[in-house]
C-alpha cells in the first residue's frame, strides 16, 4: 500500500469517526469537566482529568463508528448521511468493527492506567451504553433518553476517579445530563424528521410531535434546575449562577431559531449547545477560582 492509498484510508477512517465534526466530542466533555471540578471542589488531578479528556475523544470517535455500523442500511435513504464511508461502501462492515474495537481497547487502557478499581467496573457499563445506543432507535420513543446516559456517565466515572465512590450528586448531575441530551439531540433530530418517518425509526421529535418546541424547552428548564441544585448545595456563588444564567440566554436564542421548525435552524441550534456546556463549566470553573 502505498503512502497516497494510506492516506486516502485514514481520511475515510476520521469522517468514520467524525474527527472532523468535534460537536459531539465537546457534549461529552463538557458533563465530564462539571462532574471533574465539582467531585474535586474545583482542584481535580490532572493526570486524571487529562485521562478522561483523552478517553472522552476516543470514546464519543468509537460511538459515531458503531453508530454508522448500525444505521449503514437507513442511512441510505436520509439525505444528509447517504455519504457517509460505511453507507456509501468506501470502508467495509469489517474495518469499521474493527475500529470500533481498536478504539474501545485504547480507552479501556486509559482506564486502566489510573488504576483505581471503581472506574475500571465502571468503564464496562460505559461502553455497553456506547454500543447499544444506535439500536434503540428501533424500539424506544425517544432514544435520545438512552444517548444522555451514555454521554453522562463520565459523571460518575469522573466521581469514582477523584473519590473512589459515587455519591448521589453524580447521579443527579446524570440526570441533568440527560434532559440536556434531549433537549440537543430533538434539535438535531427535528433536521431528519421527515426522512425517519419514512424509513421507521423512532426519534423524539417523532415521538413529540406539534410539542417537539416546548418539549426542548422543557428539557432545558430541567436542566438548569437540576445542575443550579447541585451547585447552590455545594455552596458555589454568584459566578455559579452567571454561568447558569448566560446559558439560560444561549437556550433562549434557540428557542428562536427552532420555532419555526427549519432544517437548517434547528441544526445551527444543536451545534450551538457546545456554548450551553462552555457556560455552565465556566460558572463552575469561575466559582472556585473567585
Amino acid at each position: 500500500m502505498n503512502w497516497q492509498t494510506l492516506k486516502a484510508r485514514l481520511d475515510l477512517y476520521e469522517k468514520l469517526m467524525r474527527l472532523d465534526k468535534p460537536i459531539g466530542t465537546l457534549l461529552l466533555l463538557w458533563p465530564t469537566l462539571w462532574a471533574l471540578w465539582l467531585s474535586s471542589d474545583g482542584r481535580p488531578d490532572w493526570m486524571v482529568t487529562w485521562v478522561f479528556a483523552l478517553g472522552t475523544l476516543l470514546m464519543r470517535s468509537a460511538g459515531c463508528v458503531i453508530n454508522d455500523y448500525a444505521d449503514r442500511d437507513f442511512d441510505l435513504h436520509v439525505e444528509r448521511t447517504r455519504e457517509r464511508p460505511l453507507t456509501a461502501g468506501k470502508v467495509t462492515t469489517r474495518e469499521a468493527l474493527w475500529l470500533f474495537a481498536g478504539l474501545s481497547l485504547a480507552s479501556f487502557a486509559l482506564v486502566l492506567l489510573l488504576g483505581r478499581p471503581l472506574v475500571i467496573w465502571l468503564s464496562l457499563p460505559a461502553l455497553f451504553l456506547a454500543a447499544s445506543y444506535p439500536f434503540t432507535k428501533r424500539f424506544f420513543a425517544i432514544p435520545q433518553a438512552y444517548l444522555g446516559i451514555a454521554f453522562g456517565f463520565g459523571i460518575p466515572m469522573a466521581y469514582a476517579a477523584q473519590l473512589g465512590n459515587v455519591p448521589a450528586e453524580a447521579w443527579w448531575l446524570l440526570l441533568a445530563n440527560v434532559f440536556w441530551a434531549v433537549a440537543y439531540d430533538t434539535e438535531y433530530a427535528m433536521v431528519d424528521r421527515n426522512d425517519d418517518l419514512k424509513i421507521g425509526i423512532k426519534t423524539s421529535a417523532i415521538t413529540f410531535g406539534r410539542f417537539d418546541v416546548a418539549a426542548v424547552m422543557l428539557c432545558y428548564a430541567a436542566t438548569l434546575a437540576i445542575i443550579g441544585a447541585v451547585g447552590l448545595g455545594r455552596g458555589l456563588g454568584w459566578p455559579f449562577l452567571g454561568g447558569l444564567g448566560l446559558a439560560a440566554g444561549i437556550m433562549a436564542r434557540h428557542y428562536l431559531w427552532i420555532r419555526g421548525r427549519e432544517r437548517e435552524a434547528c441544526f445551527r441550534a444543536f451545534r450551538h449547545n457546545n456554548w450551553v456546556g462552555l457556560a455552565i463549566f465556566a460558572g463552575i470553573l469561575a466559582a472556585y477560582v473567585v
